[in-house]
């Protein structure tokens, strides 16, 4: 682990290769699982003011969940979580030309009609933010269908960070997103020098 500021980071931010293969997993991340995508409490607001917006990009299936049991609920942990229909998808998740799951918060955001991305645990994955003490731990987590990830990660060289310096920006900023990097580049001489 690393500190950085108030912030614990895995090793393997740094270590493992990452770069999501969609043409591979066709977006199972917003299928599979115990429950919906995690939520943040200051997210519930603007996906509501968005909802609007978003429903457009929803396959019928998923506006009639929206409008039975909204777009979010607890967990059996008590956190909050996207809401899911019975087989699982998410309910901002679609599927486009190709079978592939995306996200309709996402798509509505690209093309103008939104001002809200997707939830941040979303935009993070593969790294799960949690408390520990009075830090905020960032871990990367391991999932048998992001082995293709894995693989196209390691065959580019792209550590988990660097795929993710997108939300890691947009969640914590430039400074501690640079501060990542510096990181790296340290490790990265470190090794050299032990050869």
């Amino acid at each position: 682990m690393i500190l950085i500021g108030d912030k614990l980071i895995s090793d393997d931010l740094f270590d493992v290769k990452f770069v999501c293969d969609l043409e591979k997993c066709l977006g199972a991340c917003c299928v599979e699982g115990d429950a919906g995508a995690p939520l943040n409490d200051n997210e519930i607001e603007p996906i509501k003011k968005n909802l609007k917006a978003v429903e457009p990009f929803l396959p019928d299936a998923q506006k009639e969940l929206l409008k039975k049991s909204g777009f979010y609920e607890k967990d059996f942990t008590g956190e909050l979580v996207t809401t899911c229909l019975p087989t699982g998808e998410c309910v901002f998740s679609y599927r486009d030309e190709r079978g592939i799951l995306g996200c309709a918060l996402e798509k509505a955001y690209r093309e103008g009609k939104s001002d809200f991305k997707k939830p941040i645990s979303c935009h993070l994955y593969p790294i799960r933010v949690s408390k520990v003490g009075e830090y905020t731990a960032l871990n990367y987590h391991e999932w048998d269908i992001c082995k293709p990830a894995l693989k196209l990660g390691e065959k580019l060289g792209v550590p988990v960070f660097r795929f993710l310096k997108e939300p890691l920006i947009r969640n914590f900023g430039v400074d501690f997103y640079n501060e990542l990097e510096a990181v790296y580049e340290a490790r990265l001489q470190q090794k050299i020098s032990k050869k």
